[in-house]
């Protein structure tokens, strides 16, 4: 490994393969009314909730990162989490992103964020999220006309309340993304348990 190596990482909440097949039916919904030139959409394996995105960082401290990130998470409980409802960013206007919500039945999600950010101060130079909101990319929009984007606010409102399912999450990842042409692959690179797991992670 060169001493200059640098990987491009990120600490993330997995999403059970249940759950990706019910957004991924919601993207179908989506991609009626959405020109595809004009469109990145996230695929099944890249859906994750992101916890902190770092950057480039030095492939030698990942030992130490991942390290940082278990002292974090000690003593936080498994997340009883729910993805419901889609929605933008921007809300209003011309949408930039696709979203759909991850919400914490026990409100340990902020906090759990609050100490990953925190924890990971000294590896990056990313700036830190203003107000942390728990979802999962749909989509990435470019360019799209007036009428496209006010089909689009009529199909997510109709999908503001939608359900996509129950789970609870036993840890977290330090992933890294490696940008190909094909498009991002996610590696794990770290696995921090947020309490003693049982057999499958995402039971």
């Amino acid at each position: 490994m060169a001493d200059s190596e640098r990987f491009r990482l990120f600490i993330a909440v997995g999403i059970p393969d249940g759950i990706k097949s019910k957004i991924e039916a919601a993207q179908a919904e989506l991609r009626r009314v959405l020109p595809a030139r004009n469109v990145r959409w996230t695929r099944r394996e890249q859906f994750h909730l992101t916890l902190r995105f770092l950057g480039d960082v030095e492939a030698a401290r990942v030992d130490s990162l991942g390290e940082a990130m278990r002292r974090a998470c000690h003593g936080f409980e498994p997340l009883r989490l729910r993805g419901e409802g889609v929605g933008c960013f921007p809300e209003h206007g011309y949408p930039r992103v696709l979203w759909t919500g991850v919400r914490d039945e026990e409100e340990q999600l902020p906090r759990l964020h609050a100490a990953v950010e925190l924890a990971s101060r000294g590896f990056t130079t990313e700036a830190k999220e203003e107000r942390f909101t728990g979802h999962v990319t749909l989509a990435r929009i470019k360019g799209i006309k007036r009428a496209e984007a006010e089909a689009l606010s009529g199909v997510v409102a109709g999908m503001k309340d939608r359900l996509f399912g129950h789970w609870t999450a036993y840890k977290i990842e330090l992933m890294r993304s490696e940008l190909l042409p094909q498009g991002a692959r996610h590696t794990p690179l770290a696995t921090i348990a947020l309490t003693e797991s049982p057999a499958s992670a995402y039971a």
